[in-house]
């Protein structure tokens, strides 16, 4: 029965935290934002989305080793130096890192 609440007590903490970091992600940035552009063929699946936001990720000096949108975020699995994985929120246009 402990490890039922405590189980029940892990998944609110982290769905409470993800909750957070989708509210950052859809929240509105400060300043103005211009935005246009021109579309020719198909949109990009979410596969190829998730490759070129892991690239960024990389590019920005970040050891993601698989990125994919999650709650309006793009939610990265990055190697921790002491070993291990964590996983990291950043904003979807910007790619800053949000905390939950």
């Amino acid at each position: 029965m402990l490890s039922r609440i405590a189980s029940a007590l892990t998944i609110a903490l982290l769905s409470t935290a993800a909750a957070q970091a989708s509210a950052a992600c859809y929240a509105h940035r400060p300043g103005v934002q211009i935005s246009f552009g021109i579309s020719i063929g198909a949109e990009a699946t979410e596969e190829e989305r998730n490759r070129f936001n892991l690239m960024q990720l990389r590019q920005m000096g970040i050891d993601a080793t698989r990125a994919e949108m999650w709650g309006g975020c793009i939610r990265a699995f990055v190697r921790k130096p002491e070993g291990g994985e964590e996983m990291q929120y950043f904003h979807p246009e910007s790619f800053e890192r949000v905390d939950p």
